[in-house]
């Protein structure tokens, strides 16, 4: 296949993201007792190559002898076309070979405006979408990621979803397929044997029953060994666990091109709108020791000249100071950059941001979130305007000119007062940095202020809200937009439609695999990228399926409703969701519960005992 392959790279725009080869990339020596897993990221190279969970499967699997584990990206609407009219098959990174060639391959769902390019990536390798039509001749189809945590929407396309961190368990799902491909591959014996191990949910032995009202009567699985419940997977010592030393270093640019240090999973602000903050729980930290030796190695693996520290929430690790120290120290005279994202306002360390700036500047991020302190009191985000901005003040001192502010639109229980309040504190921003004496700032101030739309996720507080209509998300744009002109500021926001559907397949049950599809054959791809969107090819979806998607977006859901995602367990209690609903309705705070305990079930149902 190589010389045909070759020969199409000659006609695409950028060769780089399907030339493979490259330094620290894995070839190996393939022979009949090798398990061949194609690790499928539904996106371009640019975005794939810059996921951590990528490095992190690629380099665990293929450090065995008898896994070989290659990549799949999502080819650019110029590869898809040369394909498509010379009828060949989509090929993985590492070999060339058509992914129809791999025994396995895996999915990661980070976004749930990329499942039309899991469509599209088995389609070009002449898959079928159904898990019902492959056979023993097809790879098993695998999900995995965020978005797996509620995966019915995908249920009649996937033959398994993992749930959690999968390092260990894909491994286990590897042994059990080395096992049965000895004894003559089956694969429903395979699914019968993978569904035992914990982690692993088989949609196909699970039945679907609705209402009248459209709403699910229940999920049951359709034997009695099949668990009633799925527990996600962690790894309990995240010190211990894998973490590769080197990663693969691209040809061509892409969005995060440094290296990037894992320091801990987990978040215990308890966010309400957050899914990542209910999801990775328990907290657990990778100690600063063992993050610099990593660090160490992964430079002089890959010659990159920034780290980035990789977290949820950087600065509640208990060891920050002492790993920022340490890499300023070893790397600071080699000019050796350091990005700390995800910092809060709250514990923004002034002593810290000045270390890092001493090596070099790039902008400061921060996200409020919420424009007034009573909304972000109803959504637990527990930071003051003040707080804001001393930050941003102690910055333009230090000599910072461009800062980025993230908010969200359409929160439950936000008003007009609200979004007035993102503005206000735009302009408050500004007025900081005309306030810092003209001899200590720098000069071309630059603030970006964005605004995503809320989403209500699965396994949040708010998995039960409705999401604002696609015309109230406009307005408050558009209302937004006039009250931020302003020569400094720039006014970013995410398209209403795009957020509609998001909110459609986040809450989504598997009724919607057959819109899927029929979006799909319809020419819908790259819904995440605005150019590509076909809202209106959607809407003729839902139609032709009988489906109105605002009954999964805009509708409120009662606490007694069964969820598509219910028979998913991921230590965080329903009653620990209702109670912070409850609480975000009285504008209640609750506590970081590194301070104590706040009840969510995790530390009973997963670990025992104290997280």
């Amino acid at each position: 296949m190589n010389e045909k392959v070759e020969e199409i790279l000659y006609k695409v725009e950028k060769p780089s993201r399907y030339i493979g080869g490259e330094i620290n990339s894995y070839k190996k020596v393939i022979n009949e007792n090798m398990i061949r897993f194609g690790f499928a990221f539904p996106d371009i190279y640019e975005v794939g190559m810059s996921h951590l969970g990528m490095h992190i499967i690629y380099n665990l699997l293929n450090e065995l002898d008898d896994i070989y584990c290659e990549r799949i990206f999502a080819p650019w609407v110029d590869m898809e076309e040369i394909l498509r009219k010379e009828d060949y098959p989509l090929f993985t990174i590492e070999t060339h070979s058509s992914i129809s060639n791999m025994d396995i391959i895996g999915f990661t769902l980070q976004y749930e405006l990329s499942y039309s390019n899991v469509l599209n990536i088995l389609d070009l390798g002449k898959i079928p979408f159904k898990s019902s039509e492959r056979d023993e001749s097809h790879p098993i189809i695998i999900a995995g990621g965020p978005c797996a945590y509620n995966p019915e929407p995908l249920a009649d396309i996937v033959d398994i979803c993992v749930l959690g961190e999968s390092e260990e368990l894909l491994i286990e799902i590897c042994n059990v397929y080395k096992k049965i491909k000895k004894e003559g591959f089956v694969k429903d014996r395979f699914l019968q044997e993978v569904c035992k191990i914990e982690g692993v949910y088989v949609p196909s032995f699970y039945e679907v029953k609705y209402k009248e009202d459209n709403t699910i009567r229940f999920v049951k699985p359709k034997k009695e060994e099949y668990p009633a419940k799925i527990k996600k997977r962690i790894i309990r010592e995240l010190n211990e666990a894998f973490y590769p030393e080197k990663v693969i270093v691209p040809f061509a640019d892409v969005v995060h091109d440094r290296a990037m240090i894992e320091i801990f999973r987990g978040c215990t602000r308890g966010c309400r709108f957050c899914q990542a903050g209910m999801i990775y729980r328990p907290i657990r930290e990778r100690k600063s020791a063992r993050a610099l030796e990593l660090a160490d190695k992964l430079l002089k693996n890959t010659g990159y000249e920034e780290i980035s520290i990789s977290s949820l929430s950087t600065s509640d690790y208990s060891e920050l100071n002492e790993l920022v120290r340490g890499l300023i120290k070893n790397y600071g005279d080699k000019k050796i950059g350091l990005s700390v994202p995800s910092m809060r306002l709250d514990s923004f360390s002034l002593k810290l941001i000045e270390e890092i700036q001493k090596v070099r500047k790039t902008g400061l991020t921060f996200a409020p979130e919420a424009g007034t302190q009573r909304l972000r009191d109803v959504i637990n985000k527990g930071v003051l305007e003040k707080d804001l901005i001393e930050a941003v003040t102690n910055a333009f001192g230090l000599g910072w000119s461009t800062v980025k502010l993230y908010f969200m639109i359409g929160l439950p229980r936000e008003n007009y007062e609200d979004i007035d309040g993102i503005a206000d504190l735009g302009r408050k921003v500004v007025q900081a940095y005309y306030d810092t004496p003209k001899e200590n700032r720098k000069k071309g101030l630059k603030v970006t202020v964005s605004t995503s739309s809320f989403v209500p996720k699965p396994f949040t507080p708010f998995q039960w809200e409705p999401q604002d209509k696609i015309d109230t998300l406009v307005e408050k744009q558009n209302y937004l937009k006039g009250k931020l002109r302003h020569k400094n500021i720039t006014y970013n926001y995410h398209d209403s439609k795009t957020s509609f559907l998001e909110g459609v397949f986040a809450r989504g049950d598997r009724r919607l695999g057959e819109v899927l599809i029929k979006a799909f054959n319809k020419g819908c791809r790259f819904d995440g990228w605005q150019e590509h969107f076909l809202y209106n090819n959607w809407m003729e979806a839902f139609e032709e399926c009988g489906i109105d998607p605002s009954f999964y977006a805009n509708r409120r859901r009662e606490y007694d409703e069964v969820l598509p995602w219910d028979h998913i367990d991921v230590g965080v209690t329903k009653k620990y969701l209702i109670d912070e609903n409850e609480k975000s309705k009285e504008e209640k705070l609750t506590k970081d519960c590194r301070i104590s305990c706040t009840g969510c079930g995790i530390n009973s149902g997963f670990i025992g005992g104290v997280c």
